[in-house]
């Protein structure tokens, strides 16, 4: 919740004169964590416990829906799909769950199979290539891509599975392709189509357009047709990309936890949450986030940054003389969310953290006044002077270690 305070302290030019509008449609989440985050060449595969651990997460951040797994990948996708479908309907789990599969009848039978042993609707992800480039390299043509999508669809409408139609590089595809494309999903039945930036080649502008002209097509056939975008972060504008989607129109974006995914990765889950939540998009509680992102990063061994937003080590520490001295101020006048505020675009507090100030080479003597408070030492002018004058002749931040054996060398 914003406060009065903080809007007259804070002038955000992202709503200058009231111009970010909340998107009129509710907005919705579909983690690929445990499917397309674990095509990551780095990524391990976690063992089954650890997903439904992270699943649970899922459901804890209010995430709507979740893919779990290309059944056609082999047995032990097969089985941890199992699994998790189990554990959905055994406790009763509010999260959505969706299985990939390319537009190949093979692929969508065993998910047949999985959503009638559960009695759960399981949405069918499938998939197939329509950009020019891909057709190319395929020796595919326009003919055959609508034949297997009219076969894909079809078939899994007939066993009562709801569709989610994937264009893959829908953001290099020509117009009439994703037209042709998107028109025979829908005429088969399909009630959800998902726009994919596959090779993160998209810019917000394109990501914006893109979306727009999809939901023209929908729009002509079913308004209730749902759009979903779904993006890679080869540019570094995956982020970017996902929001201005979502300001176009899009009904649900995907992402996976710490963005893991093949090459650079997919859109991060966690900074698409924290964003929406920040332009007041949404209102879930996001204080499981950090047990989200260290319990995936634990499972898949894939290290965390250390100053990665909102769950780097460095993500709210400072040993910069200006910047502490500023936060030391604020919390010196009684108002917590100040202090969370003054040097920081995110609240640390979301995440059950806070702000901390180091003693470093670029610190002032407010930073060691205020660590010696902090950790129950009286700051006198010797200790203060002490461990300044060491800290400017370090090449980095003190640990508590050697902070602590500048104290013991100058109280003996």
């Amino acid at each position: 919740m914003v406060t009065m305070q903080e809007i007259e302290l804070i002038h955000d030019w992202n709503d200058h004169n009231g111009t970010q509008t909340k998107p009129a449609q509710r907005i919705e989440f579909d983690d690929e964590t445990l499917r397309d985050g674990l095509q990551s060449p780095s990524a391990f595969d976690p063992l089954i416990r650890e997903k439904l651990d992270i699943l649970h997460l899922m459901v804890e951040l209010g995430i709507q829906a979740a893919d779990i797994a290309l059944p056609a990948a082999g047995q032990r996708a097969i089985d941890d799909a199992d699994a998790i479908l189990a554990e959905i309907a055994s406790a009763q789990l509010p999260i959505f769950p969706n299985c990939a599969a390319r537009t190949v009848i093979s692929d969508i039978e065993p998910i047949v199979d999985l959503s009638q042993k559960h009695g759960l609707a399981v949405e069918v992800a499938c998939f197939i290539g329509s950009s020019p480039i891909r057709q190319f390299a395929e020796s595919w043509d326009i003919d055959f891509l609508l034949k297997c999508t009219e076969e894909a669809v079809t078939f899994s409408v007939k066993n009562q599975l709801p569709v989610m139609f994937v264009t893959e590089d829908t953001v290099r595809a020509h117009p009439d392709h994703v037209q042709q494309l998107y028109e025979t999903a829908i005429r088969c039945g399909a009630k959800r189509l998902c726009l994919t930036d596959t090779v993160g080649h998209a810019t917000p502008n394109g990501a914006r357009q893109l979306v727009q002209f999809v939901r023209e097509i929908a729009n002509r056939h079913d308004p209730e047709i749902q759009i979903d975008w779904h993006g890679h972060k080869d540019r570094g504008l995956s982020i970017a990309n996902t929001l201005s989607a979502i300001e176009a129109g899009a009904n649900r974006v995907h992402g996976t936890a710490l963005g893991i995914g093949e090459r650079c990765g997919n859109t991060p889950m966690e900074l698409i949450l924290v964003n929406c939540k920040l332009l007041g998009w949404i209102e879930q509680d996001l204080s499981a986030l950090a047990r989200y992102v260290d319990t995936v990063a634990n499972a898949t061994k894939t290290g965390i940054p250390i100053n990665y937003p909102i769950v780097g080590h460095d993500a709210f520490r400072t040993a910069t003389g200006v910047h502490a001295s500023a936060i030391i101020k604020a919390q010196k006048k009684g108002q917590n969310w100040l202090a969370d505020r003054v040097y920081s675009g995110v609240p640390a507090s979301w995440f059950g953290r806070e702000q901390m100030i180091e003693i470093g080479p670029m610190s002032g003597v407010s930073n060691v006044v205020f660590w010696l408070e902090r950790n129950g030492y009286a700051a006198s002018e010797k200790l203060v002077t002490a461990i300044f004058e060491r800290a400017k002749k370090h090449e980095q931040t003190l640990t508590r270690e050697e902070i602590e054996q500048i104290i013991h060398e100058a109280e003996n």
